[in-house]
């Protein structure tokens, strides 16, 4: 679709709207097979088994734009700063944006959660954050800011951790989730 709408290829937009606006240094889009190192392992979790590494379970460029990018830790947190805060969209968009309904990122993050146009409202005890989870074989992320984007947090665990497949191990992670938002928030 980006391709289709701007004409551009997808890394060539990538590269212009958010790698070089957002100082992004450490992020990358692998187009074929091989995760280029250094990488973090990512394991999948199935007690009483030990964990497996999953990490090349997929091909990396086989999820391409979906998710599969090469992302060092700083660079979300950069990004997700400059992305809530509308630094590098034009307010319209933004207030589109942040249009919210009732809905839930998945897994879901800290909180009470809402949905907006490609961003999601946790609103937790602490405060509010805006963001985006996600998660692939062998990772589960969280990254919000306040709306500024003064303030963040980032969290990575090299492990898919769902509702469905750890619910436990699931709701101690979103109390992760909580504490971060708070710390970040204090």
């Amino acid at each position: 679709m980006v391709e289709a709408a701007t004409g551009q290829s997808y890394q060539a937009v990538l590269r212009s709207k958010c790698s070089l606006p957002m100082g992004l240094a450490d992020t990358g889009l692998p187009t074929d097979e091989v995760i280029p190192s250094p990488f973090v392992h990512g394991y999948q979790i199935a007690p009483p088994k030990p964990p497996e590494d999953v990490s090349n379970l997929f091909a990396a460029g086989w999820t391409w734009a979906a998710g599969r990018g090469r992302v060092h830790t700083a660079d979300t947190t950069k990004f997700i700063r400059a992305y809530v805060s509308g630094r590098t969209i034009d307010p319209a968009t933004r207030r589109a944006q942040f249009r919210f309904v009732a809905g839930s990122s998945e897994p879901p993050g800290p909180g009470t959660n809402a949905a907006g146009l490609a961003i999601f409202r946790y609103t937790t005890h602490c405060g509010v954050v805006y963001g985006h989870t996600g998660n692939t074989a062998g990772y589960t992320q969280f990254a919000a800011s306040n709306g500024a984007g003064s303030r963040s947090v980032t969290v990575s665990v090299n492990s898919q951790i769902t509702p469905k497949t750890n619910g436990p191990m699931f709701e101690q992670l979103r109390a992760l989730y909580a504490l971060g938002v708070c710390a970040a928030l204090s």
